[in-house]
Order: C-alpha cells, then sequence, then structure tokens
C-alpha cells in the first residue's frame, strides 16, 4: 500500500532535527532506501517552504510535496486524500499529529502514528542485505584472465 506522510513530524522521529537545513533532504533519502526496499509508492508533505521554492518535485521515487508558508502540510494533506475520494481506503497515513489522523479516519484511509512508522522502517532497513565489498578480492589468476580478455580486443 501506498504511503502519504507527514515529512515535519515525522522528522524528529527518525533522529533527523527540525532545524537542521537539509532536515527535508535526509528524510527523503531514508524514505528512497525504505521504498526501494519494499517497493513502496510514497509521498511526504512538508510545510513552511519560502517563496519560490513551494511546488512538489520528484526526487527519485518519492514525490515530494513543499508547501508554501501560510499554509500547513495538514491542509494539504486533507486536501489530497479528498481528491482521492473512494481510492483513499487503498493509502497508509503516517503522522501522529491528530488532525491528520482525523482526516484518513473521514475518507476511509488507514493512517499509522510516525512512531510505529519508524519502527517499520528500522525494521525494513536493518533486515536489508549489507554490500560488503571491501573485503572481496580478486585473485591474481581472475587479473591475468581479465588481461586476457583485453588483449585479444
Amino acid at each position: 500500500m501506498p504511503y502519504l506522510i507527514d515529512g515535519h513530524n515525522l522528522i524528529p522521529k527518525v533522529g533527523l532535527r527540525l532545524d537542521d537545513p537539509d532536515d527535508e533532504l535526509k528524510l527523503v533519502a531514508i524514505l528512497q532506501e525504505f521504498a526501494r526496499l519494499k517497493r513502496q509508492i510514497m509521498e511526504v508533505y512538508f510545510d513552511g517552504a519560502p517563496i519560490g521554492q513551494a511546488g512538489t518535485r520528484k526526487l527519485g521515487t518519492i514525490r515530494a510535496h513543499f508547501i508554501p508558508l501560510g499554509k500547513t502540510a495538514d491542509s494539504a494533506i486533507r486536501v489530497r486524500l479528498n481528491k482521492m475520494a473512494k481510492d483513499a481506503k487503498n493509502w497508509i497515513v503516517v503522522s501522529s499529529d491528530r488532525e491528520v489522523q482525523s482526516s484518513a479516519r473521514v475518507v476511509r484511509a488507514q493512517y499509522i502514528s510516525a512512531e510505529e512508522f519508524v519502527k517499520s522502517l528500522n525494521e525494513a532497513l536493518n533486515a536489508a542485505p549489507k554490500a560488503n565489498t571491501a573485503d572481496k578480492k580478486i585473485s591474481s589468476a581472475e587479473v591475468d584472465e581479465w588481461l586476457k580478455i583485453f588483449r585479444e580486443k
């Protein structure tokens, strides 16, 4: 099921700081890895975008919505859910904010708290196989074989 995420609500739950100027992009990087591992569609909403920075961007596999100053991510999420109509029931909303959860409940979307999502996120990231290429060495026979292949051309 795809996810609709209240970004600034999730940032401190994953150990990032809201006062970090790159907090949104750092969260998106974490979400990209989760989306890759779980093969999930994800949209994340951030409010407080300065003039000229508001809008929707595709950042890798994540669709990030930067809501302008004076508007809230909560209201943007509510609008998105209402536009989905009956399809909203196929989405999971991630937020610990009661207003956002209420918006999800009204359209029958599923919702989980940011804390619950972080548990799923950590499980997925910790279960992912780790590539350890530093210990892999090729033998001199393999080097000779590759040299032979390249010299033939």
